[in-house]
């Protein structure tokens, strides 16, 4: 199988204004990789956590959850009940989820957020909106920025403890 060029290096994406592009190649990049390093990573070692590190899972979920949590402060909505239990989930121990639930629900969260993103005026980039209880302040660019970042953040994370793992458990 021929290697591709990064996304960014694929040209645009027709669904996204030029001021988005680097958002969906971010997202989509990390999406490819989170993929890659994640094939055929055994299910029993989801919830470890080398040498204090977040588990892959909780990255997985993450991700996941701030995807959903950006697009809804960019909104400039609240977080529902649903979020709020989402987040008070992320990381505790499910046996019994899988590495392929659990990529299936990562790429259910993707595809919501560029949905969302793919409908962004970039005329609102610069709009404000509250984050949080404190509506801390923020622009609609500026979440989804962090949306992308934070991604990048905890899939480089994640290639660390995967490799950790992998290690550990080839050599154990």
């Amino acid at each position: 199988m021929k290697s591709q060029p990064e996304v960014w290096l694929r040209g645009p994406i027709p669904e996204y204004p030029a001021a988005l592009q680097p958002i969906a190649h971010a997202i989509l990049q990390a999406q490819e990789e989170i993929h890659g390093l994640m094939k055929d990573f055994p299910s029993t070692l989801l919830w470890e956590k080398p040498v204090g590190l977040a588990s892959p899972a909780f990255h997985l979920q993450h991700i996941a959850g701030v995807l959903d949590r950006m697009a809804t402060y960019a909104k400039a909505e609240a977080l529902n009940e649903d979020q709020f239990d989402y987040l008070s989930n992320e990381g505790v121990p499910n046996a019994g989820l899988t590495t392929e639930e659990l990529l299936k629900n990562l790429d259910q969260y993707i595809t919501g957020f560029l949905g969302f993103l793919s409908l962004t005026d970039p005329n609102t980039l610069a709009d404000y909106r509250g984050v949080g209880r404190a509506q801390l302040p923020s622009t609609v660019g500026g979440l989804l920025f962090h949306a992308a970042e934070h991604m990048q953040r905890h899939s480089g994370q994640l290639l660390v403890t995967v490799k950790v793992l992998q290690i550990n458990s080839a050599s154990g």
